[in-house]
């Protein structure tokens, strides 16, 4: 046997195999053990980013509080590339940017679109830069339904509704819609949109009038939203950067920092790790890539 003919081989083997796991444990252990605030060591400015439709906002409002909580974030940027989504939580963060400005200046930072609701929660920042053809405003509110009524008949289907109140059932696929019913739902869109309109008003600085003249749900560009006072600046996302070091006074090349990941228990740390050193391993033929010439 092997390690009968070459002992001292055999020996160096099993114990460079052993230092080997030995350094991988420590580094896993290390890498999970490691406290989030080395990350944030020195002044720099905190990235925390709002991407597809918004539908939770607490995890938005929690980033933001931890870097307005941290004494090295000096500024925050929040980068926004979403078409919108539901008011509540649009407004919620609106409501967390414009707490947040009284004690850090906060920049937005607009990538291939921030519209509607993605608009909204921008205008409570201390400045928003747009790229040029970036698809942003969209001010405005919208309620949709489909109505299954022929199709169920098609089938043999009917609906059968007992409800405690008149609107109960309000925007029922079984049924039209009655003219009482949309006038309601016309209404809650109204005062929505209002709000909307105020919020960017009072956001931006600028007169209500001026906001409700563009707040026809039309989309426009970043080059036309600085025109007309929807938007600061023109820029890529390394500009929002440097300004919002600027304006929390950081000298010298500005520095960012992400919110730490949600922490994982050891056990699927390493479970993740192993998959993720596995999956790289079984993809690493030889596969085509395309590269501009």
């Amino acid at each position: 046997m092997f390690s009968r003919r070459h002992p001292y081989l055999f020996f160096l083997i099993i114990m460079g195999s052993l230092s080997l796991a030995a350094l991988g444990m420590i580094t896993v252990m290390a890498a999970f053990l490691g406290g989030s605030e080395s990350r944030y060591a020195g002044e720099k400015v905190g990235v925390v980013e709002i991407i597809g439709p918004i539908v939770d906002s607490r995890k938005t409002i929690h980033d933001i509080g931890v870097f307005r909580d941290s004494d090295a974030v000096k500024a925050i940027l929040v980068r926004v590339d979403s078409p919108g989504g539901g008011v509540g939580p649009s407004q919620e963060i609106y409501r967390e940017i414009q707490k947040t400005k009284s004690e850090k200046k906060v920049i937005v930072s607009m990538g291939a679109v921030a519209a509607s609701g993605g608009y909204y929660l921008s205008a409570g920042a201390d400045g928003i830069v747009a790229n040029p053809g970036t698809i942003t405003g969209s001010i405005g509110v919208i309620m949709g339904y489909t109505n299954f009524e022929e199709l169920m008949h098609k089938i043999g289907l009917s609906a059968v509704v007992i409800k405690s109140g008149e609107f109960k059932d309000t925007g029922s696929p079984a049924r039209p819609m009655t003219g009482e019913e949309q006038e309601l739902l016309q209404g809650v869109t109204r005062e929505i949109h209002g709000q909307f309109v105020q919020a960017i008003a009072e956001g931006r600085g600028m007169p209500v009038e001026k906001v409700e003249a563009i707040a026809d749900g039309r989309i426009i560009t970043g080059q036309k939203a600085q025109e007309i006072g929807l938007v600061d600046r023109l820029g890529n996302f390394e500009d929002a950067v440097k300004w919002a070091g600027e304006l929390g006074g950081i000298k010298g090349k500005v520095q960012t920092v992400y919110p730490p990941k949600e922490k994982l228990s050891f056990f699927d740390y390493v479970m993740e790790s192993s998959l993720r050193l596995w999956r790289n391993r079984v993809q690493a033929g030889p596969v085509p890539q395309m590269r501009i010439p």
